[in-house]
């Protein structure tokens, strides 16, 4: 495989639904596009799941926008690669910025995968055919809300429900939840919004037959992890910590963590998430693809992602129609009533690209051709 170009674009996507976290409430999505093309003119679609800004991780749009269009752009348009899992080394230089090397690096992905004739879950190496999903929801403007939309995802068949949840925003709800719903798998995210110092909170927490709390320390942190562990008997499980397949071994042995979340973005691509999963399926220790508000070419590589044998909780790949009022790949992602989704059979990324919505969204654009 050649890169014969990269074309960037922003697309500006309106939720349908608010969704808050520790870090804000988001409304509208500010997501990066990445169309790589090879010589042979197969094209391959990535997504960068930056957020809006520097919340969630160092990178936002505007970093990755520019850190593609000034260095990664150049390292890679016009070089060959045996494989698309050789993308990465090509951007080595670049310290970090693993979301926007994810954008490019998946992209080949879809190429290779086309070019095979093949499924990209398939290239991957993926053990089942088909998903079990979760939901994310966001932080309500009441208890009452949030318990309605537990109701309402719990009947379209959702395997597993994730709540975030911020101080103010703890206990007092899980406990509200759990009493509603007492027999569901129910986990909660706090997106690093605690300290050590709130090991009681979380050990009441460990009342309420939670699936794992998910990170809730600091965003780099493995110590202060290990030690809230040996306090509470709930699983932790660690997503913002964990960038590469040997994060995940540091923090399996220090006792960080019994499950991991993993992320195309956050870890840089199909390369590397297949190392974690590698790693952690090796450890006995479960991993299951979280989500990061994407389109649906995002949503599409992280199917093709949880298809891998580690992924054994359900994820955060959830159906389109639950962001968008309308997608951009065709046919949307549906979620099956009983909280699966199937993997698609056709070729890449299994989804035809919807180029007229697209351009429609686009608020700009740039490409870039080898001298």
């Amino acid at each position: 495989m050649k890169i014969a170009s990269i074309e960037l674009r922003e697309i500006r996507l309106p939720l349908i639904h608010f969704f808050e976290t520790s870090f804000g409430r988001t409304t509208e999505r500010r997501i990066l596009l990445v169309r790589v093309v090879d010589t042979e003119g197969t094209e391959g679609w990535g997504e960068c799941t930056a957020g809006e800004g520097p919340f969630y991780s160092e990178e936002w749009t505007e970093s990755a926008w520019s850190v593609i269009k000034q260095y990664l752009a150049p390292m890679t348009v016009g070089r060959g690669v045996e494989r698309a899992s050789a993308v990465s080394a090509l951007m080595r230089p670049v310290r970090g910025h693993r979301m926007a090397k994810a954008a490019i690096e998946t992209a080949c992905w879809d190429i290779e995968a086309r070019r095979a004739g093949m499924p990209l879950w398939q290239l991957l190496g993926g053990a089942r055919a088909e998903i079990a999903c979760g939901v994310s929801i966001g932080i309500q403007d009441t208890p009452e809300a949030l318990l309605d939309k537990i109701g309402r995802e719990l009947g379209a068949g959702y395997q597993r429900i994730k709540i975030k949840i911020k101080p103010g925003w703890d206990a007092g709800i899980v406990e509200r939840v759990r009493a509603e719903f007492p027999g569901i798998q129910l986990m909660v995210d706090a997106n690093s919004a605690y300290t050590l110092d709130d090991a009681p909170l979380f050990r009441q927490m460990d009342e309420y037959q939670l699936m794992m709390v998910e990170q809730p320390l600091a965003y780099d942190d493995m110590v202060d992890h290990a030690r809230l562990q040996e306090q509470t008997r709930t699983p932790i499980c660690l997503d913002e910590s964990i960038r590469s397949g040997e994060d995940a071994r540091k923090a399996i042995e220090m006792g960080a963590c019994r499950i991991v979340n993993v992320k195309l973005g956050r870890v840089g691509g199909h390369g590397e998430a297949q190392q974690v999963e590698r790693i952690c399926r090796e450890k006995n220790v479960p991993v299951w693809c979280g989500g990061m508000l994407e389109s649906g070419i995002g949503r599409a590589h992280n199917i093709a992602m949880a298809t891998l044998a580690g992924f054994t909780l359900p994820g955060d790949v959830s159906a389109s129609a639950r962001y968008w009022e309308e997608e951009i790949i065709e046919p949307p992602v549906t979620v099956s009533a009983r909280g699966t989704i199937v993997a698609p059979a056709a070729p890449g990324i299994g989804f035809e690209i919807k180029h007229q919505r697209i351009d429609s969204l686009t608020v700009r654009k740039e490409s870039y051709t080898a001298d």
